[in-house]
């Protein structure tokens, strides 16, 4: 019976904006993360908050919402406790830990002549404190914190510009940091773009005459910037491991009807789209015809298919928290149909209910076997060795007067995960790393709550920044302990 890899990659992963905090220090520039505000969720109704206007924007930076809290800013205060959190990493097993660079902690405005350099010299303090405990960084470069002077000046990736901006911080980060970091991420969930313009592209879709084309050209430049970088990265260093990252939603038919499994396949294929083009180099055929029926007319540059073509990834990564249903028009409890003969987007799919599966407190479907279900599907794809770099559960803890916190429920969910994982191993997949989300409490990304927590580390500040910010050891935490010194051996 195969096993993990004796060299697997065990850890846990966060992005900055949810993380650091110190939101205006060290020279830092405002993101788009720090302008989005928390809203309870008992007006929110667990709705994605991460909407934000240019008018918004403009209200926060003039002082007319000072009334309002900003969670991203202040985050769990990593920027002043990094030492303290990557110590109960270690003591946990980490061997690694996925973090992101906050792009404005390096260029202030994004477009900066020179870089900031006591936003470089923080994140040399962060890995060397890593290397001391033998923990690889996995890193990604732009995890929703585009500057917020180039969403305001340029409307973020619409605009062709930022690829020269994003070639210029990366060759920074990849020259400074060459011999501290091996494992690279030039975009987080790259496809998140086409589900929040503002969060994944810096975008206020507002500036748009057209919706469609302004994503889908502002997604090109993403990815023409991913295949640069890329290059820039293995003349650099050629021992550079970089991937790709994508929001992974598995779509099942919601019946047996042939319609059903046809919308299900329409709708699967807006994973496929991002990952046969960074993966393969190449547009695949039904994106073309897509951009023909919606009348989207890309910008494509001479030199951008070669550069996609002759740059693809070294590996594969996945975010995955649940699966989703797709329907067909004749089935009124679908919300919608994928199939193009009907007039729907096949690239916006909406979600039905599987009512096989139990669902979370904010109202994720919990399904391991569909993360079975999707590491086979790249695997089988692509063929390129896969990280699993976000995969968790978000609910509620208890801090007990003892300063204990019971999360059975979250050793259930990662448990039945990492079985699935260590199934599709047994079966000859090529898994290299499992990156939990987040290994320690942090602002959510789309709620910004602190009250939907994922981490094996408790810590005590609620949503408005109440609270010590002291850490403390779930039982999790003791169990996934377990699980790394056992090489995923031992799930009990």
């Amino acid at each position: 019976m195969s096993k993990f890899p004796k060299d697997f990659l065990w850890g846990g992963a966060t992005a900055a904006n949810q993380l650091e905090g110190a939101y205006n220090e060290g020279g830092k520039g405002l993101s788009t993360a720090d302008m989005v505000k928390f809203v309870p969720r008992s007006v929110s109704k667990g709705a994605n908050t991460e909407t934000v206007s240019l008018e918004e924007v403009q209200n926060i930076l003039d002082g007319k919402r000072d009334d309002e809290y900003y969670p991203k800013r202040w985050g769990v205060d990593f920027y002043h406790r990094y030492k303290e959190d990557i110590k109960l990493f270690a003591e946990m097993g980490f061997n690694v830990f996925r973090m992101s660079l906050n792009w404005g902690r390096i260029y202030p405005n994004g477009d900066d002549e020179e870089p900031n350099e006591e936003g470089l010299k923080f994140y040399d303090d962060v890995f060397d404190e890593l290397a001391k405990y033998n923990i690889e960084p996995l890193v990604t470069l732009s995890h929703y914190e585009t500057p917020l002077n180039l969403s305001i000046k340029y409307n973020g990736w619409e605009n062709r510009k930022l690829i020269k901006f994003f070639e210029n911080y990366a060759t920074t980060v990849f020259k400074r940091y060459k011999d501290k970091v091996k494992y690279w991420m030039p975009f987080n969930e790259i496809n998140m773009i086409l589900h929040l313009a503002y969060t994944g592209g810096g975008i206020f879709i507002e500036k748009s005459e057209n919706e469609l084309q302004t994503t889908f050209q502002a997604l090109h430049h993403q990815l023409v910037a991913s295949a640069s970088v890329t290059k820039i990265a293995r003349s650099i260093n050629p021992d550079f491991q970089i991937g790709s990252m994508l929001g992974m939603s598995l779509y099942y038919p919601k019946t047996n009807h042939p319609d059903d499994v046809l919308a299900a396949q329409y709708a699967n294929r807006v994973n496929y789209y991002f990952l046969d083009i960074l993966s393969k180099g190449e547009y695949p055929n039904y994106a073309w015809a897509y951009f023909k029926k919606k009348g989207i007319e890309l910008v494509i540059e001479k030199d951008d298919l070669k550069l996609l073509k002759e740059n693809t990834v070294d590996y594969n990564s996945f975010s995955y928290y649940y699966s989703l249903c797709a329907g067909s028009i004749h089935d009124e409890q679908s919300l919608v149909s994928f199939i193009p003969e009907h007039d729907f987007d096949e690239f916006h799919p909406k979600k039905a209910k599987n009512e096989n599966l139990k669902v979370t407190d904010w109202g994720f479907q919990i399904d391991p076997i569909g993360f079975r279900i999707a590491i086979n599907e790249v695997w089988d794809r692509y063929k390129k060795p896969i990280i699993i770099s976000e995969n968790g559960l978000g609910t509620t803890d208890i801090l007990e007067e003892d300063k204990t916190i019971h999360d059975d429920y979250r050793i259930d969910y990662l448990r039945e995960h990492i079985r699935e994982m260590r199934v599709c191993i047994e079966e000859g997949v090529d898994i290299i790393g499992y990156t939990s989300w987040g290994p320690i409490d942090i602002v959510s990304a789309g709620t910004t709550e602190r009250s939907k927590r994922y981490g094996y580390i408790y810590v005590d500040a609620d949503d408005y920044g109440n609270g010590t910010f002291d850490r403390y050891k779930k039982d999790s935490f003791y169990w996934y302990k377990k699980v790394i010194a056992s090489n995923g051996e031992d799930l009990d």
